[in-house]
């Protein structure tokens, strides 16, 4: 009789595992998208409207903006106004041999991250190459550039390529991605991003 009992214990048990496996597990909820528009941001700075007018000005308006001599306070409201408020800075980086990853940050992290450097030892970057194409509100600009302490320094301490992101909207571009790689020993820009 134990013997049945035990048997009908187990045979129930088996059968709660398998009703409870094959009951469906409701599924989490997809997170709510970001939405880049300045409509969820009040007090986004406003842009300029010779900074914004196209792909070019708004390149432009990007390197001056991070562009300036040692101790000089860059004016980061104005490169806010040229960025999506959810928009994302993103350098590569090597990690070990034959490896790489990512560095993300928003716009914020971007400035808390490079203010101190630039200011501390002076930081000029512009474009020396740029390819852009667009279809549609999309823009991507394949930009070529050349990093100096001072305006005057005879050689670059940095090049690399930046590539630009833009959505455009009605008469004015946003920023929304910028993604760069830095030239080195062993990845060497190729001579047409290079080329005038």
């Amino acid at each position: 009789m134990k013997q049945i009992n035990r048997i009908s214990t187990l045979v129930l048990f088996f059968a709660g595992i398998a009703a409870v496996a094959q009951t469906p597990v409701p599924a989490a909820p997809a997170p709510a998208p970001l939405v880049g528009s300045i409509a969820g941001h009040p007090g986004w700075p406003v842009a300029k409207p010779e900074d914004v007018k196209s792909p070019e000005a708004i390149l432009a308006a990007v390197y001056s903006c991070i562009s300036g001599p040692k101790g000089q306070a860059r004016d980061w409201d104005r490169m806010r106004s040229l960025f999506v408020p959810d928009a994302r800075l993103i350098p590569a980086r090597e990690t070990t041999a034959g490896h790489a990853d990512a560095v993300i940050l928003t716009i914020d992290g971007y400035i808390a991250r490079s203010n101190g450097r630039m200011t501390s030892a002076g930081f000029f970057e512009h474009s020396i190459h740029n390819d852009i194409e667009q279809f549609g509100n999309i823009v991507q600009i394949w930009s070529t550039y050349e990093s100096r302490h001072n305006l005057d320094d005879a050689t670059p301490f940095a090049r690399g390529i930046n590539s630009f992101q833009l959505l455009k909207d009605g008469d004015r571009y946003w920023v929304v991605n910028i993604f760069w790689d830095a030239e080195s020993p062993t990845n060497p820009i190729p001579e047409k991003y290079l080329s005038k």
